[in-house]
């Protein structure tokens, strides 16, 4: 199977597993806190996570899979699947429709397509490494926004409330007076996602995981952007620490957050 074999795969896979959420959405049954009383898995996730699971490997048995709530599966190919079940769990108890389904691929460690799919709304986000970014079929591209004043941020906070998520409260206060305002819509794959499309200019945050970065940070790259660490290198594939914006407002970004490491 070709590359945009796989991107159709990943598509209808994560439209298969958001209409499984959907069967959910307003009726959770189950709830379960994981590292904190506000880190929660619902059956909904589960669900959703184990339709991927077990649609990637009936199809692609020698891949690896890293997956939010089961972890990494071992596999001898130089493929690794990213997945997030379901992004912005909070939200999704909570019944506001804006969280997705994430599934990225990587082959050789370097993401080659990611698909962000938002079952509430029908909109699905994907990209095909070189290929530009789309939304529902049509190209999208960031702003052309050039300076931090005339920006529309959008950020997220960590599940763990320590010190570290009390100087992420001072970057936040830091920021939004150089801004035009910040958002927290609660669900970074859809952060970076409208970062790609022009709804925002940037997005920061620091304590992601592999799953919530991967497809979403293709995406936007596809869509003329720029995703780094807060001091340029690389975005680690960890997610600790992003920075993902239109490209022009990057370097002013950076200078701020680049004093506020930690």
């Amino acid at each position: 199977m070709n590359h945009l074999d796989m991107l159709e795969f990943a598509k209808s896979t994560a439209m298969e597993a958001g209409s499984i959420l959907m069967q959910h959405f307003g009726k959770i049954s189950f709830i379960k806190r994981k590292s904190t009383e506000i880190d929660m898995v619902t059956n909904a996730d589960i669900e959703s996570e184990t339709f991927i699971l077990d649609k990637i490997k009936a199809t692609f048995p020698q891949h690896k899979i890293i997956a939010e709530e089961s972890n990494l599966t071992k596999g001898s190919s130089d493929y690794r699947w990213v997945i997030d079940p379901l992004d912005g769990t909070t939200n999704f108890v909570h019944n506001l429709p804006i969280f997705s389904v994430s599934i990225g691929l990587q082959y050789n460690e370097e993401t080659i397509l990611g698909v962000v799919y938002n079952p509430a709304v029908d909109k699905c986000f994907w990209a095909k490494k070189n290929d530009g970014a789309f939304l529902n079929g049509k190209p999208i591209y960031i702003t052309s926004t050039i300076t931090l004043c005339d920006s529309l941020l959008v950020t997220g906070f960590p599940y763990v409330h320590d010190e570290i998520w009390e100087k992420g409260f001072d970057l936040f206060k830091d920021l939004y007076g150089r801004t035009q305002g910040i958002r927290r819509l609660g669900a970074a794959t859809l952060d970076f996602c409208f970062v790609a499309m022009g709804r925002f200019d940037g997005f920061w945050e620091f304590g992601l995981q592999p799953w919530d970065v991967c497809a979403g940070a293709l995406i936007l790259e596809e869509a003329g952007g720029k995703v780094s660490d807060w001091n340029n290198s690389p975005m680690p594939f960890s997610g600790q620490r992003v920075l993902a914006t239109n490209g022009h407002i990057h370097g002013e970004m950076m200078d701020i957050l680049r004093n506020d490491i930690f």
